[in-house]
């Protein structure tokens, strides 16, 4: 600390005393270590998310649509029939939830250990949300028309968090989060955050900060055409990526791109003298344009090879890429096109991932969107962990690979099984979002008067009457006790263990417990449980319509159950397959009424309204028309997938032992859904399978489960026992 005057010391001391913050100046006074340019915003903090959740598996795809029943499988790390199976080593992971916990339960869990085995994530790319006025809505596909899913509610939430005080809010979600990723990055490794004019400078500072002014290696323009259009300004047609290293060692392959004529004559001569970094130190390189007169110059000594770190041969008519890299939009007639809102070309993420990585390496993207970066680093043979908090934005990631999969198979390609996981159990203080961090006591208690708030809204728009007394249950409802989960988390496994604890020692048996959303893999198997210890428990979705002050008033809120699947089992002898025979949604976004009220003539609009998705039009003289899209159940479903053998493998996690600080496996006393089969929508062919195909299987009783999603990204599944090759 700098030597203070008296007089600075008093005046300080006055400050102290009056309540009122200290002027900029005394801060670097007090402060030694202090930054020249440094960004500062409103809650500004130095302390950084240290919560360690374990990862739950709920999925293992490892085997793209197998037609019949294969040959026993050969051992080794991958299977040598040309189906290119993995059997051991790291499996890649796709994880829902939260990045800013997963960071924190990467970085500072057992995880972490695995990660390290495989040398460290050694690239990083994300493309966060960056555009403040972004409408996050998906447009899906049903029949011909097209209906458009608003965000759900919890994603709604984190957009309110990033950009609810504008750049304010924006940086400090960033900001935690990149100190995360470069604590989880390799020593020798990178990252790539794309962003556009909306916050590139922002973020340059904050990448300065993080990563230090000397890490920084390019800002990267992305430069695509479009169609041009009237404008007060210069027509915007590129994104900017920011390229940092960890420290001064790093990985950074050559990238060659085409030249244009103009830059063929400059290597006329055949070779270019250059230099490269390689392992952070700059040192000689050659490029050879042409292999004949290079040879001939070796052989009359004019160059001598050893003085050169590396030789390149490049094709005549390319050189190294500069920081300007021109790489169109995904076409609409693409294969790789997704319609999804932020997805990136394969090309953009190839060059990064070729040119900061190598083959057997991981990478990790932390909000993959439509998995684009997952998509290229598997085809790539690169290794992966991407996460996303939308669960839509999972599922289309989970069903672009097995995409990929099905690709490299029928290639004779290796790939690398995945697994689709969920964060585990939350602290009881996640569940009302307080920080276990918070020393200030009046900020704490505004917190959960704001979650005592929430539970009134959300008992008042379901009609239910308050209630006291109880642990997990705040109110009750025709005969039945009401549990609200959180508001910014879904309901979790420990939560719903909770509520059957408490109807187990006070005696209830019929239970309503309303969620925004619902952890991955958790129905059926808690709900069997229930069920076996005499507890009804009903589970539904909270609409977003609870903060629509005048729906609740009119009492047009609708709480929509969970979805209800029915399959039929085809046993003869020891061959199995399934039929999926009905599938029941509950769903409501909007209102009809809502919809005629407010159509102008000749408008329409779609909603959903009780499992229904209905098209409201008005014509010219004002008369409305109703036409139903969802004609038929199966309209619903867009991804089926069958476990053949649902108990065979344990849900295994990794929790720290309080009193030795050891981690320890514990069985959670669920099963992994491991995707044996898989029938699937896709942007080219809309057609879906209704009976999986046959399976051999050894005799006796065993689990078959079937999991459903549907066409907004929810998952269900049902179990079903068989007796094979056995009497009826």
């Amino acid at each position: 600390m700098a030597r203070l005057t008296e007089q600075e010391q008093q005046e300080i001391i006055r400050y102290l005393e009056a309540g009122k913050p200290l002027p900029d100046n005394y801060r670097f006074l007090l402060f030694e270590e202090k930054r020249e340019v440094e960004l500062v915003w409103n809650g500004k903090s130095g302390e950084v998310c240290n919560i360690v959740l374990p990862f739950q598996v709920i999925e293992q795809v490892d085997e793209p649509r197998e037609e019949k029943a294969t040959a026993p499988l050969a051992l080794g790390l991958f299977d040598t029939d040309g189906r290119g199976r993995q059997l051991k080593g790291w499996t890649n992971k796709l994880i829902w939830g939260d990045n800013k916990l997963i960071l924190s339960s990467l970085k500072n869990g057992p995880m972490r250990e695995e990660i390290e085995k495989q040398g460290g994530i050694k690239l990083i790319y994300i493309d966060p949300p960056f555009d403040v006025g972004a409408d996050f809505s998906m447009d899906i596909e049903i029949g011909d028309d097209t209906f458009t899913k608003k965000p759900n509610v919890l994603e709604e939430i984190a957009y309110r968090d990033t950009w609810g005080k504008g750049a304010d809010s924006f940086i400090a979600m960033i900001y935690e989060r990149l100190v995360l990723m470069r604590d989880l990055l390799a020593e020798d490794g990178s990252i790539y955050v794309h962003c556009d004019w909306r916050v590139n400078s922002y973020l340059r500072l904050i990448l300065d900060e993080i990563f230090g002014k000397d890490n920084f290696r390019n800002d990267i323009i992305w430069y695509y055409r479009r169609w041009t259009a009237g404008s007060n300004a210069y027509q915007r047609m590129h994104d900017i990526i920011f390229f940092y290293s960890k420290g001064q060692h790093f990985e950074l392959n050559p990238v060659f791109v085409e030249t244009t004529e103009g830059q063929k004559l400059k290597h006329e001569k055949g070779w270019d003298r250059n230099s490269v970094l390689i392992g952070g130190k700059r040192q000689p390189q050659l490029l050879v344009y042409d292999q004949n007169k290079v040879d001939w110059a070796i052989k009359e000594g004019r160059i001598n090879p050893n003085e050169y770190a590396r030789i390149v041969k490049v094709n005549t008519g390319e050189t190294i890429a500069p920081d300007v890299w021109e790489i169109n939009f995904i076409n609409s007639q693409a294969k790789e096109r997704l319609d999804y809102p932020t997805q990136k070309p394969e090309a953009l993420l190839e060059r990064i991932i070729k040119a900061s990585s190598n083959e057997g390496d991981l990478v990790a993207d932390f909000f993959c969107g439509s998995g684009t970066t997952a998509s290229v680093a598997e085809k790539l043979g690169r290794k992966w962990i991407v996460t996303d908090l939308g669960k839509f934005a999972v599922h289309t990631t989970r069903k672009r690979m097995i995409g990929v999969h099905r690709q490299l198979k029928a290639a004779g390609k290796n790939y690398r099984a995945f697994e689709l996981l969920n964060l585990g159990k939350y602290e009881r203080q996640h569940y009302i979002g307080v920080n276990p961090n918070l020393r200030d006591e009046e900020k704490q208690k505004q917190i959960e008067k704001k979650a005592e708030e929430f539970v009134e809204l959300i008992l008042r728009a379901y009609r239910a009457e308050k209630t006291e007394g109880f642990t997990t249950f705040h109110g009750k409802k025709a005969g039945r006790l009401v549990a609200v989960g959180p508001v910014n988390l879904p309901v979790t496994r420990l939560f719903v263990e909770e509520v059957i604890l408490e109807c187990r020692k006070k005696h209830i048996t019929k239970v309503d417990i309303l969620g925004f959303e619902f952890e991955m893999g958790l129905f059926p198997n808690v709900l069997d449980d229930a069920k076996a210890k005499g507890i009804d428990i009903a589970p539904k979705y909270i609409p977003a319509e609870v903060f629509d002050k005048r729906a609740v008033e009119k009492n047009q809120v609708v709480f929509h159950d969970v979805s209800f699947i029915e399959v039929t089992p085809h046993v003869k002898g020891n061959n199995v397959s399934v039929e999926l025979t009905d599938y029941s949604v509950f769903y409501s976004q909007d209102s009809i009424a809502a919809a005629e009220a407010s159509l102008k003539d000749k408008g329409s609009k779609v909603v959903v309204e009780k499992g229904q998705i209905v098209k409201v039009s008005k014509d010219k003289n004002g008369i409305v028309k109703r036409e139903v899209l969802t004609k038929k159940w199966t309209d619903w479903v867009d991804y089926w997938a069958v476990d053949f053998d649902f108990e065979s493998k344990r849900e295994i996690i990794r929790i720290q032992n309080a009193e030795s600080g050891e981690w320890e496996e514990v069985w959670t006393g669920d099963y992994i859904f491991e995707n044996e089969w898989q029938s699937f929508r896709t942007k080219k062919d809309r057609s879906l399978e209704l009976k999986s195909s046959t399976q051999e299987c050894p005799p006796g009783r065993r689990k078959i489960a079937v999991k459903v999603v549907d066409i907004f990204g929810n998952d269900t599944m049902k179990i079903i026992e068989v007796n094979v090759g056995g009497k009826k």
